[in-house]
């Protein structure tokens, strides 16, 4: 086995950096590994992240791992994890190559998985003019014809939501569906999305007509991306509707297991990076008081019953 670790935090997006940028300057022996899957890499830009609006997520990502090469106890390896237990007091994580490599603490920063429709067309526009999240991407699409992409409650919701970014809304339910927003729906079942140099610029149904947008908001469900959270039996909270599997953490984002920590896309109801940056620090600092705890018997609260008083981010 590789040798051992203070923490391994497992994903290299926002979150997990973050929480190895403070790892780092504690001077607290620190492995990310990183599978190379953040959601938003396929976005032009990240939206309302401060000092960095607009930015390329891949290009933030370089940046925040060159930051760490400064730091001598932080090392970045490119991999995945795919199996994970606990043993001797700390865990044993497997690498998809074969190698194992052992911690005392974990940290859980491997994101989610979106699940959208099946809708041809769709794949290729994800991250740009098809998105999930209009406080991302509404500015880029503002005063667009914009579609919405839902059925029931998320439907008025979302659509409601977008009148701050333009008028022209049409709710699209994909077949009949109970939607009573006083906004255009049409319920005609859709063939594909039609792009242009790589955007959206009409939706086609079923019938061979063409409704023209610039841009749709489409609902989606997120997911646990890996099976650690379950292989290391950590709790997530019932499925809501939106996220079907988070993580539950308490205000540091402890886990109902001892010594695993989650944050970021993981354990939240919100995706977004500012959110994931700032979870990703707290949680560092976390993980670094609990191993004081360990070491020299700093006082910190004792490890939640996250099935009794956890607070739920999902």
């Amino acid at each position: 086995m590789d040798t051992e670790w203070d923490c391994i935090v497992v994903g290299g997006g926002a979150a997990g950096l973050s929480a190895a940028l403070v790892l780092g300057r504690a001077r607290r022996r620190t492995l990310v590994v990183d599978a190379g899957r953040q959601s938003n890499l396929p976005a032009h830009g990240i939206g309302g992240l401060l000092g960095h609006d607009g930015r390329p997520p891949a290009e933030l990502y370089a940046t925040g791992r060159a930051e760490l090469e400064k730091y001598p106890t932080v090392e970045v390896r490119s991999g995945e994890i795919v199996v994970g237990r606990a043993e001797g007091g700390g865990f044993v994580l497997g690498l998809a190559d074969g190698g194992e490599v052992g911690a005392r603490r974990v940290l859980l920063a491997t994101g989610m998985d979106y699940v959208t429709p099946p809708i041809p067309g769709l794949a290729e526009l994800w991250g740009r003019s098809a998105f999930h999240c209009p406080f991302c991407h509404g500015w880029e699409a503002r005063d667009q014809p914009i579609a919405v992409l839902a059925d029931g409650d998320r439907a008025e919701h979302m659509a409601l939501m977008l009148r701050g970014w333009t008028d022209d809304v049409v709710v699209l339910t994909n077949g009949p569906a109970g939607v009573t927003v006083d906004l255009p729906v049409d319920e005609r079942a859709i063939a594909r999305l039609v792009t242009e140099a790589g955007e959206l610029v009409a939706v086609e149904f079923a019938d061979g007509d063409r409704l023209a947008r610039r841009a749709v908001l489409v609902a989606t469900s997120l997911r646990q991306r890996s099976e650690l959270a379950a292989q290391l039996g950590v709790e997530t909270a019932p499925p809501g509707p939106v996220v079907e599997d988070a993580i539950v953490v308490d205000p540091f984002h402890r886990t109902s297991v001892p010594g695993v920590f989650a944050a970021g896309d993981v354990s939240a109801s919100m995706p977004q990076v500012a959110a994931a940056i700032a979870a990703g620090s707290l949680s560092g600092a976390a993980v670094v008081q609990s191993l004081l705890a360990d070491d020299v018997g700093l006082p910190t609260p004792p490890w939640p019953n996250q099935k009794e008083n956890a607070d739920v981010h999902a």
